[in-house]
């Protein structure tokens, strides 16, 4: 059996049969416009911000948290079935070749990501900085972290015990962080040498647990939610068949819903807020804001600052669409006497209020430019509103195949 070969059938059929048929919708939706629109922005935004840098902008900072996430994460699409279990088991010695394309594609595209983001960041980055590091050497030590991280990210996905997965894979975050935030503050010399010590220690460490030949549920599971994640960002534009994400405990958020009423109107509504707070949607808004309030907050005392406001509003809505998608193909949703027609009225609400809130959250960053341009800022959050209310709007209209379920 070649085993490199059935590894690019099956990335062939996901991306040819499973995701291409549905670009073209996602084009018409008008999410190419938009992209242009953002890029043009974003040119004219970045253009004045090169020429006119603020004065004592802390942009070491903003390097540490710009990079240290670009090379940490890292993730793997293997493709794998559950049916391989049986089938590839046999093959289990030889699964390294099959692997090697999953590590090289999953390694090299995120390195030109890493690239890409460099690159417009330093012309910020060599301006501000008093001491900037040479150009060819902060890419090539950007690039060995980020091989450092794919690295240890794939001896995790191997680890026979939970407990230590976690645990490297919190060490493998300390390490990454503690590498570039050397290599941004130190001198390069004195850097370089803490770098390479820390990472020899880091790799001699990832020998130590015990490993599975091959990871098979464990990879498994990670190809669903990988695949999931895909089809959910199509979701946004066009219905396509719902794949199974992955759930996450969040004990912290199990009060999340226990004050919405016991009839049978609200009863979607509670089973929707109960998915939400442990699914992928929570923690992609929850990140999505935190940016969002930390760029409003730098940019508070310009008209950027709202500009920025307003996309982030935008963008929440857009994720929290995929609500309106939770539980669309299950089978017990018509066996349980839900109340015609309140699945898609509840899904629209909830994902209104969540944005609301947002917009709300969002908006408190802007109030500190002053009571000077509290008119302003006012007008922003007025802003904000409309974008909720014009999202609930469209949701309301769109209509689906749930809707001839419900009536």
């Amino acid at each position: 059996m070649d085993l490199m070969k059935l590894r690019a059938e099956r990335r062939s059929r996901f991306w040819g049969k499973e995701v291409l048929p549905y670009l073209g919708y996602v084009l018409q939706s008008g999410v190419a416009a938009l992209m242009l629109f953002a890029l043009i922005v974003f040119s004219a935004w970045y253009t004045s911000l090169v020429q006119h840098i603020p004065a004592g902008l802390p942009i070491r900072w903003i390097m540490l948290v710009l990079f240290v996430p670009l090379t940490v994460n890292s993730s793997f699409r293997t493709y794998l079935a559950p049916a391989d279990t049986v089938f590839l088991l046999p093959q289990e010695s030889r699964m390294k070749s099959y692997f090697q394309g999953s590590w090289t594609s999953g390694v090299v595209y995120k390195l030109l990501g890493l690239a890409l983001i460099f690159l417009i960041s330093w012309p910020i980055y060599v301006r501000s900085d008093g001491q900037p590091k040479p150009f060819w050497l902060f890419l090539l030590v950007l690039i060995a972290l980020k091989l450092l991280a794919s690295y240890g990210c794939w001896k995790e996905l191997r680890m026979v015990s939970r407990r230590a997965t976690f645990a490297y894979r919190v060490l493998r975050y300390v390490v990454l962080a503690l590498c570039v935030a050397a290599w941004i503050w130190q001198p390069a010399g004195r850097s370089l040498i803490f770098i390479v010590l820390l990472a020899a220690t880091y790799t001699a460490a990832l020998r130590l647990p015990a490993k599975h030949p091959v990871a098979w549920e464990r990879l498994i599971a990670q190809e669903k939610v990988h695949s999931g994640r895909v089809l959910m960002v199509l979701g946004w534009f066009v219905n396509v068949p719902g794949r199974e994400q992955r759930v996450y405990a969040r004990k912290w958020l199990s009060w999340a819903g226990n004050n919405i009423p016991w009839k049978p109107e609200a009863a979607y509504r509670y089973l929707l807020m109960k998915s939400f707070v442990r699914s992928d949607i929570l923690g992609i808004v929850l990140r999505v804001g935190i940016l969002a309030a930390f760029l409003a907050w730098w940019q508070r005392g310009s008209n950027v600052g709202i500009g920025i406001y307003w996309f982030f509003v935008f963008l929440a809505g857009i994720q929290l669409s995929s609500l309106l998608r939770f539980h669309s193909e299950s089978f017990w949703l018509h066996v349980y006497p839900i109340a015609p027609g309140s699945r898609r009225r509840n899904a629209i609400k909830l994902a209104f209020q969540i944005q609301l809130t947002f917009a709300a959250v969002t908006w408190l960053p802007l109030l500190g430019a002053g009571l000077e341009r509290m008119g302003t800022v006012l007008m922003a959050l007025l802003g904000g509103i409309v974008l909720c209310l014009l999202s609930r709007f469209f949701a309301s209209r769109k209509k689906t195949e749930d809707d001839e379920d419900d009536e």
